[in-house]
């Protein structure tokens, strides 16, 4: 299997994600990668390593997703792979909760998103977006989100 990080979506990716879906909760698995330094498109100079430009949107993304009731359900540094095989790791893995795929349409649409998104764009070398349907609010070990 090959693996390649992308920043954003291709044509065939997007075409998918505007299809009809089942309604309800979807869960964006992240897998990261960032730049050493942050590059930004309009060639402003930073001091920003890439994970700091990213976090940046982070910040911003977080308040959208909270205000549309959705959540980062879990974000951790991937510390080492366990089984199989990839030739580089991700840096981090994080788990964003969209009440569904609609509403994360609209807010990627968005003004707001527009303004933080170069930060990610900075930061990002790319990733891997893998979208889960089904989400309960549960997790496995029955805890509410």
């Amino acid at each position: 299997m090959e693996v390649v990080n992308k920043v954003y979506p291709n044509e065939d990716q997007i075409k998918g994600f505007l299809e009809p879906c089942p309604e309800g909760p979807i869960c964006m698995v992240n897998l990261l990668k960032f730049k050493v330094t942050a590059e930004y498109e309009d060639g402003r100079d930073t001091d920003l390593t890439g994970r700091e430009a990213y976090w940046l949107y982070e910040e911003g993304i977080k308040k959208l997703l909270q205000r549309v009731g959705g959540c980062v359900g879990f974000e951790g540094d991937v510390e080492r792979l366990t089984l199989g095989e990839v030739e580089e790791l991700w840096d981090v893995v994080a788990l964003a909760v969209w009440p569904s795929r609609h509403i994360m349409l609209e807010v990627m649409q968005s003004q707001e998103m527009q303004d933080i998104s170069m930060h990610r764009t900075a930061g990002l070398a790319g990733q891997l977006n893998i979208e889960t349907g089904g989400f309960t609010g549960q997790w496995l070990d029955g805890a509410a989100e």
